[in-house]
């Protein structure tokens, strides 16, 4: 399966460094960390989404299919909502953080950036007579508004009364006489949406959204999304770690009767967990993953992984610890700094004391 790239590329702002996120070349940088940075927190940012997959569940079978490969439940989701699930190995392993879209003929799955290509063939290996799994990727774009301002975007560019849409609503609309879905959505803690497009109208869009935005590159938006605990798969997944590990236990539903990994799901809320997830911040520089967590000499876990926050002017991260020790306001040591563990959001997204006028 080829690598995506963006529909929109070429009119891209001159200077963009791309770089390859598993299956997708995607922008990782615009411009400048800080300015893409200060437009999630501040203004309103726009985001090229076309390294996130769009696949297809339709079919008779399609909702029933949705429920057995999804670990949350979908049966009553609408043509007007979409929600966030994880979908699992057989093994408990998370696969793909994904949002459902809810359509009237059945549902779409977006990934997350890159991974949509794993998520593909673990639905097709779980296919089931009934249903039709499409990739519809190559015939749309999808683009993100973030940040505290971003419902004012919204209403100059598309439909005011969009703006104030509940938090994971779907709307079937119009921009400039083009067919588009509308969600209310996002992944910074700051007011966000989303725009799917037909490729064809997509430069046209991304063009005229981006006279009232800056635009935001991947390393921007998953810091927003680290701040806010927002899980970001590909660095916190993997290694046999589990949802709960891993702590993503929001996005599982085990009164569910049955999906994929559900065994081993319930076997980790029922057990005795060997380690836990937890945020920290200290130092300036930015420890590699794998880096050992100390307390007075002894190894007591390591580094999931890390970055540094222009918000808090210090390296962030999170940390793999005994789930006794994976509290927050504690005081580690990660290779030679010291670092105090956090509880979450460890920033606090301004649209949060912002309203919508």
């Amino acid at each position: 399966m080829e690598s995506l790239t963006s529909p929109v590329k070429a009119a891209h702002p001159d200077g963009a460094v791309y770089g390859t996120v598993l299956d997708a070349e995607v922008a990782l940088r615009f411009s400048t960390l800080d300015a893409e940075y200060e437009a999630i927190r501040e203004r309103a940012a726009l985001l090229d989404l076309s390294g996130e997959r769009i696949i297809e569940l339709s079919g008779g079978g399609a909702t029933d299919f949705a429920q057995k490969v999804l670990a949350r439940d979908v049966e009553y989701l609408t043509a007007e909502r979409c929600m966030t699930s994880l979908v699992l190995a057989e093994d408990g392993t998370v696969v793909d953080q994904v949002v459902v879209w809810g359509r009237e003929d059945g549902l779409l799955l977006e990934s997350s950036t890159g991974a949509g290509t794993r998520l593909l063939e673990h639905l097709r290996a779980h296919a089931e007579p009934g249903v039709e799994i499409t990739d519809r990727t190559a015939e749309h774009a999808l683009f993100g508004l973030e940040g505290p301002y971003a419902w004012g975007v919204v209403g100059r560019l598309i439909d005011g009364e969009l703006a104030a849409l509940p938090f994971e609503s779907v709307v079937d609309t119009q921009w400039d006489g083009v067919d588009i879905v509308f969600a209310r959505t996002g992944v910074t803690g700051e007011y966000g949406y989303k725009v799917l497009v037909p490729r064809e109208s997509a430069e046209r869009l991304w063009t005229k959204a981006l006279e009232q935005t800056v635009p935001a590159g991947q390393e921007a938006v998953e810091l927003a999304m680290l701040e806010v605990r927002q899980p970001v798969v590909r660095h916190e997944a993997g290694g046999g770690v589990d949802v709960l590990e891993m702590g993503a236990g929001w996005l599982v539903d085990i009164t569910k009767d049955e999906f994929v990994g559900r065994d081993a799901v319930v076997a980790a809320f029922e057990g005795t967990a060997e380690r836990r997830t937890v945020g920290f911040s200290g130092g300036t520089e930015v420890p590699a993953p794998g880096t050992p967590v100390t307390v007075g000499g002894e190894t007591i876990g390591e580094v999931v992984h890390a970055v540094h926050s222009v918000g808090l002017k210090s390296a962030l991260g999170l940390l793999r610890l005994p789930p006794d020790l994976a509290a927050a306001g504690l005081k580690l040591t990660v290779g030679d700094t010291e670092v105090t563990t956090l509880t979450s959001p460890y920033v606090t997204p301004k649209s949060w004391s912002t309203p919508i006028i």
